[in-house]
C-alpha cells in the first residue's frame, strides 16, 4: 500500500537509458555487499593459503555496469478522464517488485528488476503500470557464496533509481501527480524470497 505525501506527490514505503559503463572504483553505499568485499580484501591479501604462503596475488574483486536499459514498460489510463478529476479520497497504490537474473556469458549477468503498480479508489482503477528495468553486470572475483546474493541484492540496488525516475516521469505525464517509491530495502527483500523457497523446499514430499 501506498502512504500518500500532497506536497511532493505519491511516495511508496519500503516493499520490499543510456549505454554507460562505471568503473570499479566508483563509491558504493556504507553496508553494501561490493563495499565489504572491498575493505576487507586488504586484509584478506595478508591471509595464507593454508601452506602458509601469503596471498599475494589475490585478485580483487571487480564489478562493471556494462549497459542499462528498458526491457519492457506499459502504463494504463483505462478511465480517463474520469480519472483525472479530484478524488474525495487518496487512492490505494498496491506496488509488488522482483529481481531476476539470467547468466548471458561466463562473467556477465542480466538482472531485471520488475515493478508493477496499480492505484483504485473503490475499485475504480486510475492508473497500472509494468515495468522491467534491466542492466548487464560483468562480476569477477567475487566469492562463489557471494556471487548469488550479490546478484540479487547491489545490482538491482543500482537499477532502482533509473527505474523510480521512470515511473514518476510516466505517472506525472499520465495526468497524475508524480510517484515517488520509496528506497526499496534489497537485502531484507533478499532474505524473503530465501525463506519462502526454503519452506517451498520443505513443503515438497520427499
Amino acid at each position: 500500500m501506498i502512504a500518500t505525501r500532497p506536497d511532493k506527490g505519491l511516495s511508496c514505503p519500503d516493499a520490499d537509458f543510456r549505454r554507460q559503463r562505471m568503473p570499479f572504483q566508483r563509491q558504493f553505499p556504507d553496508g553494501s555487499l561490493l563495499g565489504d568485499l572491498v575493505s576487507t580484501f586488504s586484509e584478506r591479501i595478508f591471509m595464507t593459503n593454508g601452506n602458509g604462503a601469503p596471498l599475494e596475488n589475490a585478485a580483487p574483486p571487480q564489478f562493471n555496469v556494462l549497459a542499462q536499459y528498458i526491457k519492457d514498460f506499459s502504463f494504463e489510463n483505462p478511465n480517463s478522464p474520469a480519472s483525472l478529476a479530484n478524488q474525495d479520497k487518496q487512492p490505494t497504490i498496491n506496488i509488488q517488485i522482483n529481481v531476476t537474473a539470467t547468466p548471458v556469458a561466463e562473467h556477465d549477468f542480466e538482472v531485471a528488476l520488475s515493478i508493477e503498480g496499480k492505484a483504485e479508489n473503490d475499485n475504480f482503477v486510475l492508473f497500472a503500470f509494468e515495468l522491467i528495468y534491466a542492466g548487464v553486470f560483468r562480476i569477477q572475483n567475487v566469492p562463489q557464496d557471494s556471487m548469488h546474493p550479490f546478484i540479487m541484492i547491489e545490482c538491482p540496488r543500482l537499477l532502482f533509481p533509473f527505474a523510480r525516475e521512470i515511473v514518476a516521469s510516466s505517472v506525472r505525464a499520465g495526468g497524475f501527480p508524480p510517484l515517488m517509491l520509496d528506497p526499496v530495502d534489497f537485502v531484507g527483500l533478499y532474505r524473503q524470497n530465501m525463506a519462502r523457497q526454503a519452506e517451498q523446499q520443505q513443503g515438497k514430499p520427499s
